[in-house]
């Protein structure tokens, strides 16, 4: 007999209580739920924490709320402490050893460059992503929720590389004031340029940290790496107190949720997943199928020349209200695809989602339907992504032109 689910309307989240009396409980096994550095700063705003890379990143705060947040980065700026998990990959044949597990060709990319990379299984399945930072003689993968860090070791035998845990924690300062704040918090002057995606040193009250021109909004921004030879405390004060001029915000992963579906952004594990190819979501450009071998090449050069492309990404605009996590996509009474993101949009006033379609659906400026939470149908728009900023001229400082006001999409 089938076991019931009574839990379908709830929501688990992990909280921060204070220790008391003479013998205070502890994890028993600590290291799988990590804080950062700079919990410091949210632990006043009766915090709620979800894991990601077996790290706590805060999802709600209590001084402000998800609208609050989106407008902030999208007219201000706004400071989050993220799950992100960097691993350095060094030793002799670093950068070998990384051209085999990632799919896109790690020679090309300069140091003092980032780039974004994934890695697949060897049927082609996607396990993350994340952001690569480009030394002289090492490499940073600060991926996305998921486990590389053991396949990289799977796969270390035949290669003189060391893989390691920096003990490197990321936080993003994102919004249109965030380069201006940027200025503000460093010893002397910013290297220029500093394109979208470098990286670079800077001290931050004379102490030495690294900085990378990149984020997970799409909008103007830059993440900070905190080592552990850092002063953490000393570094969040002196850039939450230059902060202040500036409007900025504390805030948790809400921040991001409408902001990078707008935008196109693909979430691991959401958007993508170990069933998904590269091709199923549209990140073919990233796929580098001329170069040596890689995990999954002969899986994706299969899929090419059988065209088993299962699926296509897509936006979708919901009236009047948000589609549900998997939600089933309706159209004619067939189902046509599902629901892989999904939030309200303050800006265009509707709910905002990123959906997977089955390939053999052609008519991509459809109306659909789709279910919230309650099972209650809503009518919807199928649309290209990004929804808008279609050249990417935001994230990279062309259009500085912050929005005063809502754009309905549904008028």
């Amino acid at each position: 007999m089938a076991m019931k689910m009574t839990n379908t309307n709830k929501r688990f989240t992990i909280k921060a209580f204070d220790q008391t009396g003479d013998r205070p409980l502890e994890l028993s096994r600590p290291g799988n739920m990590k804080s950062h550095p700079w919990s410091y700063m949210e632990l006043p705003f009766d915090p709620e924490y979800e894991l990601y890379n077996n790290r706590m990143t805060p999802a709600s705060l209590n001084n402000i709320t998800p609208d609050e947040q989106y407008w902030a980065v999208r007219t201000d700026v706004i400071l989050r402490n993220t799950g992100e998990f960097p691993v350095e990959i060094s030793g002799e044949d670093a950068f070998k050893f990384a051209n085999y597990i990632f799919t896109r060709d790690i020679n090309k990319i300069k140091p003092g460059r980032c780039s974004y990379q994934f890695a697949c299984y060897h049927d082609g399945g996607m396990i993350t992503d994340g952001v690569m930072l480009h030394f002289f003689d090492k490499l940073w993968m600060a991926q996305a929720d998921g486990d590389l860090f053991n396949w990289y070791l799977a796969h270390a035998k035949d290669f003189d590389v060391k893989i390691s845990d920096p003990n490197v924690w990321v936080s993003q300062i994102q919004g249109p004031k965030s380069l201006d704040l940027l200025e503000a918090v460093i010893d002397g002057d910013l290297q220029k340029p500093f394109n979208y995606f470098d990286f670079c040193t800077v001290l931050i009250d004379g102490e030495e940290v690294i900085i990378s021109r990149t984020g997970f909004s799409n909008e103007l921004g830059w993440e900070i790496y905190l080592q552990p030879e850092n002063d953490f405390k000393k570094i969040g004060d002196r850039i939450w107190e230059a902060g202040k001029k500036f409007n900025l915000k504390l805030t948790g992963s809400p921040v991001f949720r409408a902001r990078r579906i707008e935008a196109g952004l693909l979430s691991a594990g959401r958007d993508f997943n170990n069933f998904t190819t590269p091709f199923d979501v549209g990140l073919n450009r990233f796929v580098n199928m001329q170069k040596g071998n890689f995990v999954g090449k002969q899986a994706l050069q299969r899929a090419l020349q059988r065209k088993t492309i299962n699926h296509r990404v897509m936006g979708l605009r919901v009236k009047d209200g948000i589609a549900s996590l998997g939600s089933k996509i309706m159209h004619n009474k067939q189902c046509i695809g599902e629901v892989t993101s999904s939030s309200w949009s303050p800006y265009q006033e509707c709910g905002v989602a990123i959906v997977r379609l089955n390939n053999n659906f052609t008519d991509t400026d459809s109306q659909v339907e789709v279910y919230n939470y309650k099972n209650d149908k809503l009518n919807a728009h199928i649309c290209d992504l990004p929804m808008y900023d279609k050249n990417a001229e935001i994230v990279r400082g062309i259009d500085r032109k912050v929005p005063k006001t809502s754009n309905p999409w549904f008028k």
